[in-house]
């Protein structure tokens, strides 16, 4: 790893620990990854956050969300809704807390962040359905939140990325609220653990393969055994038509390198508007844990421009 990863990240690289995942140890993993990912609180003045819980269908427990909005809203906004990433089994809204405020701040939108259940505690289908809850939600509540329909986004990284492709697929086999563009950066889409990169991303210190499939284990539980359904592996999927037009970026040191290239293939030959960076050098997750070097800076200024473009076109959708 060391002799390929990018000059800017090697200083970090060469202070983390091994990251060793079990289902023994899924608390005390979730504390820390908490404690490091969480960072000092940050409160953004021109951002009004709120918490409530919305209710499920068929008895499901309540869901928990954070609504981020601007302080001052100036005509109907654009909405996202943002999906942690953490392996399905980790992560949380605190975790990501400063990531929605940064996107409320610099899009003048409205963000519902969704503290989905976690595996193996709470395995498929629970945390993508609390996802596909809190976007019915969202769509129902839009007069209330003072958002535009028609610039509705769903964007997360990693298991995130892939609840973010699930949910897009839910909501068009649904005939669900209409989603005018979906960002699932570096997304976790196939759980069969085969493609290349996969194994060839061992170093212990970031997300790798067998990290991988120990989670998605923990996350299919009884479904694990058997071929996983769509909503939990898009990868699967035959059919990609119709979905929203995507933004996704990854490292070429990520196990979901290939993964994400293929889905990436498979969306053009739909027909949907893709856009794709692959960054030489970079680990999972590189531009959340350095954000402060260049090419973490690079990466995040070219997803915010997405963003403003892509709500520009579905304000426009004649340009």
């Amino acid at each position: 790893m060391e002799n390929r990863v990018h000059p800017e990240l090697k200083t970090f690289l060469s202070a983390m620990e091994d990251l060793h995942l079990t289902r023994e140890n899924i608390a005390q993993l979730r504390g820390a990854m908490n404690e490091m990912l969480s960072g000092d609180e940050v409160k953004m003045e021109n951002v009004k956050i709120s918490e409530r819980f919305i209710a499920s269908p068929n008895g499901a427990p309540d869901v928990r969300i954070r609504i981020y909005e601007p302080v001052e809203k100036y005509g109907a906004v654009p909405a996202i809704l943002y999906i942690h990433g953490g392996g399905f089994i980790i992560g949380s809204i605190e975790m990501f807390d400063a990531s929605c405020q940064m996107l409320v701040s610099q899009l003048d939108c409205v963000v519902v962040s969704v503290g989905y259940r976690l595996a193996p505690e709470h395995p498929y289908p629970a945390g993508v359905e609390d996802c596909y809850t809190a976007l019915e939600w969202l769509a129902a509540n839009a007069s209330e939140l003072g958002i535009d329909l028609t610039r509705l986004a769903v964007h997360g990284a990693s298991a995130g990325g892939g609840l973010t492709a699930a949910v897009s697929l839910l909501a068009r086999d649904r005939k669900g609220p209409k989603i005018a563009f979906q960002m699932p950066l570096y997304p976790m889409i196939d759980n069969r653990c085969i493609l290349p990169s996969n194994n060839e991303i061992t170093d212990a210190r970031v997300w790798n393969g067998p990290q991988n499939q120990r989670a998605w284990e923990m996350y299919l539980g009884p479904h694990y055994a058997s071929e996983a359904p769509i909503y939990a592996a898009p990868l699967h999927a035959d059919d990609y038509a119709n979905l929203p037009p995507t933004y996704t970026f990854i490292g070429d040191l990520d196990p979901f390198r290939d993964e994400t290239i293929e889905y990436v293939a498979r969306l053009t030959k739909a027909g949907v508007p893709t856009e794709f960076h692959l960054y030489p050098g970079c680990f999972h997750g590189f531009e959340h844990m350095v954000p402060q070097v260049e090419i973490s800076q690079r990466a995040i200024k070219n997803y915010m421009y997405a963003f403003k473009k892509a709500f520009e076109k579905a304000a426009s959708p004649t340009t």
